[in-house]
């Protein structure tokens, strides 16, 4: 399983637009045939701050992800909401393992 924790931080007044875009993101890229998991997190003490959880079944599936429409559309959007750039952090899932 492969994994990429997505370390997000928006500026305030984008945070519903972000939302949205994100939204959209997640609902083609869960239906993508490597996609295990896509999920989104808010922090609650500062809902500026995202985590986007991406698990795949490969790092080919994960690099499939990224040459994506669905994904160039949320990149390009989410960009100048940005306030500071995105941070992925790899990381190697090890339960639940496949069987």
């Amino acid at each position: 399983m492969h994994v990429t924790l997505v370390h997000v931080v928006v500026k305030p007044e984008a945070v519903e637009a972000f939302i949205a875009a994100t939204r959209a993101n997640h609902e083609a890229s869960v239906q993508e045939p490597g996609n295990l998991r896509f999920d989104v997190l808010q922090q609650p003490d500062d809902p500026t701050r995202f985590v986007l959880y991406e698990a795949y079944v490969s790092a080919e599936a994960a690099a499939a992800h990224k040459q994506t429409a669905h994904y160039a559309r949320w990149r390009d959007t989410v960009a100048e909401m940005m306030a500071e750039p995105r941070r992925g952090v790899p990381m190697r899932g090890l339960l639940p393992s496949a069987s």
